[in-house]
């Protein structure tokens, strides 16, 4: 199950920001397929199968939250972490029922979240997210390889590393926690990694990145 959760955080970075930027209101529709495939597996799948349905509802939320501010509210960074965040009371409910895997993978997902938001305001890169997602085709690839230049410079790479360290010594903390803790564990651990190939596509391939 937690490659499966590693594989969920890998697809709204590559897969749903230029869905959503092309057709934002299908991708959200998409939720609805995306909530009733995870609820049937729970409910009606088999012993095999079973164990997804809770971690597909809590994608859905991821899902939602990422079709709300791709599609209508990307130039505002500000909001990114509130509306990724609209499900957290729900979220904190399900930690003790039978959508803990849902909860877990949600809540796991909104802290790596959480965490890059946070790198990317102190290192200043936040100030240009806009210019980047507002520039003409042509010269987004061009502005998006020099936001990606500026989290080189000592201090920002350097916090960029603290920040990875602190996310890695937390993962392996929680693995011990249980299949829950590994779950999360996971979740945190492939955000790490989809920040570090954003960076690289950035750097080298801005067009891949998703953003442009």
């Amino acid at each position: 199950m937690q490659r499966v959760a590693s594989a969920l955080v890998v697809v709204p970075v590559f897969l749903q920001a230029p869905w959503v930027r092309l057709h934002p209101s299908s991708a959200v529709l998409f939720t609805a397929v995306l909530l009733a495939s995870g609820l049937l597996l729970e409910l009606r799948g088999n012993e095999r199968w079973r164990c997804f349905g809770p971690l597909l509802v809590g994608f859905s939320g991821s899902w939602l939250a990422g079709c709300l501010f791709w599609g209508w509210c990307r130039l505002h960074p500000a909001w990114h972490l509130p509306i990724e965040a609209f499900a957290l009371p729900l979220a904190l409910a399900g930690l003790q029922g039978r959508w803990r895997s849902a909860a877990l993978f949600y809540l796991a997902s909104l802290m790596g979240t959480a965490c890059t938001d946070g790198a990317m305001a102190l290192t200043g890169v936040m100030t240009l997210w806009p210019q980047v997602l507002s520039a003409p085709l042509l010269e987004a690839p061009a502005l998006l390889h020099q936001a990606a230049l500026e989290v080189l410079r000592p201090a920002p790479l350097a916090l960029v590393l603290v920040t990875a360290t602190g996310l890695t010594l937390l993962a392996r903390r929680i693995s011990r926690a249980g299949p829950g803790g590994r779950l999360a564990a996971a979740t945190l651990l492939t955000t790490l990694v989809v920040d570090g190939l954003f960076l690289i596509c950035a750097l080298f391939s801005p067009q891949l990145s998703g953003l442009v």
